[in-house]
């Protein structure tokens, strides 16, 4: 298939619709006029990459009624077809989609260009200040990915649980909590979403087989976690002792 074949198709879609249309004007594939309305430019690629995205936006300085026509069969618009519309609809740039094996072809609009109005969502920001000003120190180099997985604020607490358990075997979950000071350790111990934790009987919890395992990987992140959680608790206990000395001054 060749570029060359989307053309006629393209122009029969935008004829129907009262438009003259000629092809290769100014460098464009496709110009389209109507009246006295900004003229519509559609620039025919056989896949989408950042040059044919960059190439649109370029175009978007004659007119602000840009689209990019691809064929039905373009690999990559069926494995990313949510993320490729979200990303041309915040460029202002069209998609149109064009069947050239029928015998007299077809179009699909799937995007118009226009202005884009980006929704920012609360709850979203909100989940990524919680889990920055929850982690505790910095664990993760920014830009790669680990094989055992990323750290996150819920990966650190079940790892102290964890390293709890190792060193003092089956225990409560309410004495865990109490001693580790840490409000979701049942919650974490239940849901289990690492599969480090053993049930051994009613509230009392042990060290998977899997957990035994896996723990020792994690030795190193496990320490900077709670050394880093011995200096806040150490920081947060500070402030009453100051304010009872100032009272005993007083």
């Amino acid at each position: 298939m060749k570029e060359s074949d989307l053309y006629l198709p393209l122009k029969r879609f935008l004829e129907s619709q009262n438009y003259e249309v000629k092809g290769e004007v100014q460098d464009c594939d496709a110009v389209a006029v109507r009246g006295k309305e900004a003229p519509v430019v559609v620039e025919l690629k056989l896949s989408l990459n950042l040059n044919v995205v960059l190439q649109a936006v370029d175009r978007l300085s004659l007119t602000p009624k840009v689209y990019i026509g691809i064929p039905k069969q373009c690999k990559i618009l069926n494995r990313r077809r949510r993320h490729i519309i979200k990303l041309l609809r915040m460029l202002g740039l069209g998609l149109l989609v064009i069947d050239s094996d029928r015998q007299i072809g077809s179009v699909e609009v799937l995007l118009d260009p226009g202005e884009y109005r980006p929704r920012k969502s609360k709850h979203r920001q909100e989940r990524l200040l919680g889990e920055f000003v929850k982690r505790v120190g910095d664990p993760n180099l920014g830009g790669t990915g680990k094989r055992k997985g990323i750290m996150t604020v819920y990966r650190q607490r079940a790892l102290v649980i964890a390293r709890f358990l190792q060193q003092q075997g089956p225990t409560k979950a309410s004495h865990i909590a109490r001693i580790l000071q840490e409000p979701k350790a049942r919650n974490i111990l239940y849901k289990n979403v690492y599969g480090w934790f053993d049930k051994v009987s009613l509230g009392v919890y042990e060290l998977s087989p899997r957990g035994k395992q896996e723990i020792p990987l994690w030795r190193e992140e496990v320490e900077d976690t709670i050394s880093g959680n011995q200096t806040t608790h150490h920081h947060t206990d500070e402030q009453p002792a100051k304010r009872r000395r100032a009272k005993a001054h007083r």
